[in-house]
């Protein structure tokens, strides 16, 4: 007696197909799972036996043998509980076989029966659609899956409920999409008080999606700037929110199957190892950087980070994704995020406070900041002084626009770059603008040129640093809603490349 069932084996976010195959056969009784199962692969057959005597089912004194296909594919994790116990009842007929080849099914099985929720669910669902397969998973795990509308997905409490539905006693009804997260961020920027020019520098980055590096003493609010960040920032397209909430789903962190709209803002401590923030570990795990994509990454106090795991930034800031490689797993996270960086001038933190001399300087401002290489440095589009505010300044009320002022002019900017990228894949933001898409949006004027041009002699300006100067020039454009970059546009993409934190 043979049956085939269908799950799924898991490499970032996504998810391949994987055959079970369950065969019966006469023998000296056994329980045997191959095709490079794990060990919490091969502890399912405790799982699954245990299950099906909680429903006074009994497996035959055979030879089980269950091969997972194809044999050379790692298959790592719990949720190979259900289709393996999917597989023995269709050969033991005591459910349809050709109603089983038909379903994907992921879930753990407790010792009673009971259907546990695992990560993944949603990435199944799109390998399900693709294979146009109906998707079998845990009641908790429905509301996720069910975002995927070219998927049946059948979402189930217990082993019982399966049985049920697939010998036709009590049909379970499809599963409902889980509600859309709707987050506000209640932190507003008119709560930062003076900070203008640091204010602007936000709404450039948040407009073109330009990395920016903030320098200033202790309590000059860097901090409190990059928290306002998500607050005028566009919230997700369908699209984005799917891709994003796709790697949270391999990492576990969706809550009750919402798919989140408002874009992620993740801030990882400085003391977070380079598995931590690129990613690996245990079945390659997404980082913060892919649980960033198409958010925010904030990293305070940068120079406090392992030097290490700052120079493997560069590139997933360059390229927009990441390759984990390990000995048993090379897997491509998408990572297209917004770095957010902040760091104090010098150890002590006052090298630049007048009032407060540093009794090192300038020793201690090169040596601190000298743990932040200059190709990392050179990555960022936009770098600040952010001076300190007096106290006399707090008393004052509030000026300054408020996030949603800013979030308006933010989105008109995002929607002007949307309709220009429209026809470039890789291409969304003025950031991503390279090659001869970087010299069509670049329509410099005779004076803006010369300008540029004159700057980049002066300050030595790398490759990379002309080419950054002019997407922000572009940004600051959009912002403007002017079709030419005219020539203040590109000084205050100058201003903010030619500050005393590195030059390039």
């Amino acid at each position: 007696m043979v049956a085939h069932a269908y799950t799924v084996a898991f490499e970032g976010v996504e998810a391949r197909p994987v055959e079970v195959q369950c065969a019966i056969t006469p023998g000296l009784p056994a329980f045997s799972i191959v095709g490079l199962p794990n060990k919490a692969v091969s502890e399912a057959r405790d799982r699954v036996r245990t299950a099906l005597a909680s429903l006074a089912i009994a497996l035959p004194s055979k030879r089980i043998t269950i091969n997972l296909s194809p044999a050379d594919l790692p298959k790592e994790g719990s949720h190979f509980d259900l289709p393996i116990a999917l597989g023995l009842l269709a050969a033991l007929d005591i459910i349809p076989k050709d109603a089983v080849a038909q379903t994907v099914a992921l879930g753990e099985l407790s010792l009673d029966g009971a259907l546990v929720p695992v990560l993944g669910a949603l990435p199944a669902a799109m390998s399900a659609a693709n294979d146009d397969r109906a998707l079998l998973c845990p009641y908790a795990s429905g509301p996720e899956a069910a975002w995927v509308d070219a998927c049946n997905v059948i979402a189930a409490k217990t082993l019982l409920d399966v049985v049920r539905h697939y010998s036709g006693q009590a049909v379970l009804e499809p599963a409902i999409a889980g509600e859309v997260a709707a987050q506000t961020s209640s932190k507003d920027l008119r709560d930062v008080k003076g900070q203008e020019r640091a204010k602007r520098a936000l709404e450039i980055a948040a407009a073109g999606r330009h990395h920016l590096f903030m320098v200033g003493t202790p309590g000059s609010g860097k901090s409190m700037l990059a928290a306002r960040m998500p607050g005028i920032l566009p919230p997700l397209s369908a699209h984005e929110a799917l891709e994003t909430s796709m790697i949270h789903s391999v990492a576990g962190i969706l809550e009750e199957g919402g798919i989140p709209r408002s874009r992620p803002y993740r801030q990882p401590h400085h003391t977070a190892s380079m598995a931590a923030i690129i990613g690996g570990g245990r079945g390659a795990k997404p980082g913060e950087v892919s649980m960033a994509h198409n958010g925010v990454l904030f990293l305070d106090e940068l120079p406090e980070f392992q030097r290490q795991v700052l120079e493997t930034l560069r590139q997933p800031v360059e390229t927009g994704e990441v390759m984990v490689a390990r000995a048993n797993a090379h897997i491509n996270y998408p990572c297209r995020f917004l770095l957010l960086a902040a760091a104090n001038p010098c150890k002590c933190g006052y090298l630049s406070d007048p009032n407060q001399a540093c009794s090192r300087a300038p020793i201690c401002g090169e040596d601190y900041l000298g743990r932040i290489s200059g190709p990392l440095i050179d990555r960022f589009d936009l770098r600040l002084d952010v001076p300190p505010v007096s106290v006399a300044d707090l008393d004052l009320p509030a000026t300054g626009e408020s996030s949603e002022t800013v979030a308006k002019r933010v989105a008109a900017a995002r929607d002007l770059q949307r309709s220009r990228f429209e026809n470039h894949d890789n291409m969304h933001t003025n950031a991503d603008a390279e090659g001869q898409a970087l010299e069509d949006i670049a329509a410099l004027e005779p004076e803006s040129r010369d300008l540029l041009l004159r700057a980049a002699d002066r300050f030595r300006l790398s490759a990379r640093g002309y080419h950054r100067v002019l997407r922000v020039a572009r940004t600051i454009a959009d912002l403007d809603q002017s079709e030419n970059l005219q020539r203040p546009h590109v000084a205050e993409a100058l201003s903010y490349r030619l500050v005393s934190t590195k030059e390039s």
